[in-house]
């Protein structure tokens, strides 16, 4: 038996979420002495592809076609699901990202299995009963799951798990199988990516801001720190509905739900549907005046005070410690 794992690709390049998964495929495989198995889909190049066995995935399957350019759910779903029942595989983990969360349910009732979404641990083993922790209630809380079919689904959280080097050899084989026409009936136009900025989902550092910024013209020092930490940058709710930042900087409940190690919430009071999209932060600064707001109370560090004092005497000294 083998783990397959999805890892996704953007313009043929793996991102650390790709390599998170098949680490943490790796660590279920030492756990169970069975083996992992990578696939990609879309058009990845060799040289590419060969860094998957760095972190101990011992197989590499292609799925590479001009028709899976783009990500098509029901296409990439048939084809991870065909994959794993060619190869054996009882278990399947995928990231928990965009693409992952509409592909995890899909996969799992094609397979008729097991799913845990949103996986922050490695499971613990008894025979066919796997139990693992999860993130519940948009990160307010833990669920413990058990999974008890043969066949077990797995999506995990970003930045849950840490990237391991567990160099192996590995063997590239080429997925040719027909896809059903019917899975391939949705027509991808364009797609547009922000390519100058950090991926907000991906990120290890997010700078964010709110309303306590007071206007647009006044987030060049927000970007200006994100810059110096090499962080990604985002935003509360009323400030993407104010048009002031683009929606796809919205982070919280109805927006973008973020884990990064350091998550620094500027001129943000904190509200409920905030938290619950940032809440699974390592570690969490707020900079905010007001001594009452909300935020302070999950912080792990506070200062209070006034943003436009504070953010440039905090990009003055980062620069300074780093020699800019």
């Amino acid at each position: 038996m083998s783990l397959l794992v999805y890892v996704e690709n953007t313009d043929g390049k793996f991102k650390k979420s790709a390599f998170e998964v098949v680490s943490y495929a790796k660590a279920i495989a030492a756990l169970t002495n069975n083996t992992v198995t990578a696939l990609s889909i879309g058009h990845v190049a060799a040289e590419e592809l060969t860094k998957l066995q760095k972190y101990g995935a011992e197989k590499i399957i292609s799925a590479d076609s001009n028709q899976l350019s783009n990500f098509i759910n029901r296409a990439y779903a048939h084809i991870i699901a065909d994959v794993a029942k060619q190869q054996g595989a009882q278990v399947i983990i995928l990231s928990n990202s965009f693409s992952g969360k509409g592909l995890a349910p899909r996969v799992a009732t094609k397979l008729d299995a097991a799913l845990a979404d949103g996986a922050i641990s490695l499971p613990e083993i008894q025979g066919d009963n796997w139990t693992l922790t999860k993130s519940a209630f948009s990160a307010k809380a833990f669920a413990k799951l058990s999974l008890q079919a043969p066949i077990k689904v797995i999506s995990l959280n970003p930045n849950a798990f840490e990237v391991q080097e567990n160099e192996v050899s590995a063997q590239l084989e080429t997925y040719e199988s027909q896809i059903p026409a019917a899975d391939l009936g949705v027509l991808i136009k364009e797609v547009v990516r922000a390519t100058d900025k950090v991926s907000l989902p991906e990120a290890e550092i997010v700078v964010s801001a709110g309303r306590g910024l007071k206007g647009p013209e006044n987030w060049g020092m927000i970007e200006e720190l994100a810059d110096v930490l090499g962080a990604a940058t985002a935003c509360s709710k009323p400030v993407s509905d104010a048009d002031w930042r683009p929606h796809s900087e919205h982070v919280g409940q109805t927006g973008i739900v973020v884990s990064p190690n350091l998550y620094i919430a500027i001129g943000i009071s904190g509200a409920i549907q905030h938290l619950a999209g940032v809440s699974s932060s390592k570690t969490i600064v707020v900079i905010n005046k007001d001594p009452e707001a909300p935020f302070f109370k999950v912080a792990d560090y506070g200062i209070v005070g006034d943003a436009f004092e504070i953010v440039p005497q905090l990009i003055t000294a980062l620069k300074a410690y780093k020699g800019q």
